[in-house]
């Protein structure tokens, strides 16, 4: 990823768009074929320090570029950027760029995906408490958590898919996108080599809300790694402690207390995500120029597209890294479970006193009543509600027993699996 962005990569794809278009030239007969076999044989990326070097002379990155290429070359390198503008290579080599970056996070994206899936199997039977507010509310399984972040990431896999496929675009259609000075044919030419389809109408520029769009889907995969990390950062903490990150012995957690293991790989993620996110923000302010084009959007651009790439593709690889060794703690979300007393049964007992042919609110009101004792006086809600008459009347044992049927409470988690392992298989989802 860091080789795609550098200076380097840069100018290797400029060059790669400018020998693109002189093929085209060469295709619709306006330039002779052996003056660029010439320009091939003798082109080649300029080194970034050289380009620096001009640049400081023209002030102008593109028209240094040229003038480094063109000290490699004879009198055929006249045909070198024949007919084109600035953004014409700018715009299309970033394309070229945005495409390879995009395999990268797309690949990323599987293998993060892969190993939550895998976890996720695992744990597809270890119940633990799903909190909502951060209130225990009813009981879940680790694997059915996992399994939703899942599909999360095939959601944010499908958007950036989409958003790599709208900018998958080039444009060789001069200084205002009119052809004044190049041949249609050329950019269709060099786009098709290329990979790209040509931008259908431009101005001088690739209009920005492709890239918007583009940083978006960015964001929100990042985001989503967020929600994940934020989970697992609540999940470590002291009182709840219901997994860790992997901590190896020779790890330091703190460099003034030696029984630290904080969870710095989660929080690291979701510090990088506000960079994500500020980057959309920039790519949203990107796309309305003045005209047929400024440069309002180049000086920030070519901040936030590498870094937006660099710290998702890197919060990707620590997340993967993080999912697969994360330490579950199956004992203590069982306890944790058990420490509001069997109050996360509250709801299916309220199920069964409605189903008895209690009306709802005198049934939620007798329920409720039981739950506060269980609460404030730390007793058990089973006993408790087991000794009321009003609901002991109504419920005998085995219905209780029904009622407080830990397993009974998680006894569609394969449902969600079933759904799962048709999204890993690519096919249709269950009930989707």
């Amino acid at each position: 990823m860091a080789r795609i962005w550098s200076e380097e990569g840069k100018l290797a794809g400029w060059l790669e768009v400018e020998l693109a278009a002189l093929d085209g030239w060469v295709e619709v007969g306006a330039v002779p074929a052996e003056d660029v076999s010439a320009i091939r044989a003798h082109a080649v990326p300029p080194s970034a320090e050289r380009v620096a070097e001009i640049e400081r002379t023209t002030d102008h990155d593109l028209a240094a570029f040229v003038d480094a290429v063109a000290e490699q070359l004879g009198p055929e390198g006249r045909w070198f950027h024949y007919g084109l503008t600035s953004s014409d290579v700018v715009d299309t080599a970033l394309a070229l760029q945005i495409q390879e970056a995009g395999r990268l996070l797309v690949e990323g994206v599987d293998g993060a995906l892969a190993t939550v899936v895998r976890r996720a199997e695992e744990h597809r039977q270890t119940i633990t408490v799903g909190r909502t507010h951060g209130v225990h509310a009813e009981p879940t399984t680790f694997g059915w958590k996992l399994a939703g972040w899942a599909f999360e990431l095939d959601r944010g896999r499908a958007r950036l898919v989409r958003a790599l496929e709208a900018t998958r675009v080039g444009k060789l259609a001069g200084t205002v996108g009119t052809y004044a000075g190049v041949d249609p044919e050329v950019e269709r030419l060099a786009c098709l080599e290329l990979g790209l389809e040509p931008d259908p109408v431009s101005t001088q520029v690739v209009a920005r809300d492709r890239h918007a769009e583009l940083l978006s889907a960015l964001a929100l995969l990042a985001t989503s790694l967020e929600r994940f990390a934020t989970e697992i950062r609540h999940l470590t903490r002291t009182e709840v402690r219901e997994v860790e990150e992997p901590f190896g012995k020779e790890m330091k957690g703190s460099s003034a207390m030696p029984h630290k293991r904080n969870p710095k790989v989660a929080e690291r993620i979701c510090g990088l995500a506000r960079v994500v996110r500020a980057a959309a923000a920039v790519g949203l302010e990107n796309v309305p120029l003045w005209h047929e084009r400024d440069i309002s959007h180049s000086s920030a651009e070519r901040v936030v597209v590498p870094d937006a790439f660099l710290a998702l593709d890197y919060m990707l690889d620590r997340f993967r890294w993080l999912v697969d060794g994360l330490v579950v703690h199956a004992d203590r979300m069982r306890r944790n479970l058990d420490s509001s007393h069997g109050l996360v049964f509250s709801h299916r007992l309220l199920l069964a006193l409605v189903e008895s042919g209690l009306g709802r609110d005198e049934a939620y009101r007798l329920v409720q009543r039981d739950a506060a004792r269980a609460w404030e006086e730390e007793l058990d809600f089973r006993d408790l509600v087991s000794r009321d008459p009003e609901i002991s009347r109504r419920l005998d044992r085995a219905a209780l027993d029904g009622v407080f049927d830990l397993d009974a409470a998680v006894r569609h988690v394969d449902t969600a699996f079933e759904r799962l392992h048709a999204l890993v298989r690519k096919e249709e989802a269950v009930h989707a």
